[in-house]
């Protein structure tokens, strides 16, 4: 959460050359705001929806940036060892500095619930990753760059944020 997963995946496709899907905003336009989701369904219906989403958007050839929770899910990360996983690791400071912590339902309970999160989920990133760029630093437009730049150079159907 709040590694820049939207505005840093836009870029890359953009100079890919390929559309950029974001499961979370396709959740929300088929479904409503996900903090209702989770209100009116609670996180599992949301965890369906967002399988789901993801499942459609891996089969297609894109950029897309996947929630955070969503490596989670066995079935997705089957279907993810079938492709280029770039994981973007950001720090918590930088993380705190920039996100919006209202917006995000398991974060209700302060912003320190951030780094739990990421300590609970760290090993299922690595172990999915493909190649790993930090997003704590420096212009998204320069780390947008670096990331097309090696997956060019990797020569892979799907790039995976």
């Amino acid at each position: 959460m709040g590694s820049g997963k939207t505005r840093i995946g836009k870029r890359v496709a953009k100079l890919l050359g390929v559309p950029f899907i974001d499961t979370d905003k396709a959740i929300v336009a088929e479904h409503g705001p996900i903090t209702q989701i989770f209100a009116d369904h609670g996180e599992a219906r949301f965890r369906e929806l967002e399988r789901a989403a993801v499942a459609d958007a891996l089969s297609q050839r894109a950029v897309v940036s996947l929630g955070g929770g969503a490596v989670i899910d066995p079935e997705t990360q089957r279907d993810l060892r079938l492709h280029t996983v770039v994981e973007l690791t950001v720090t918590a400071d930088a993380v705190l500095a920039r996100m919006d912590t209202s917006k995000r339902p398991l974060l209700a309970d302060g912003p320190e619930a951030w780094q739990r999160i990421y300590d609970e989920r760290r090993e299922i990133y690595a172990t999915l990753a493909t190649m790993t760029f930090d997003t704590s630093t420096g212009p998204i437009t320069r780390i947008a760059q670096n990331i097309a730049e090696w997956a060019r150079g990797s020569d892979k159907e799907n790039i995976n944020d």
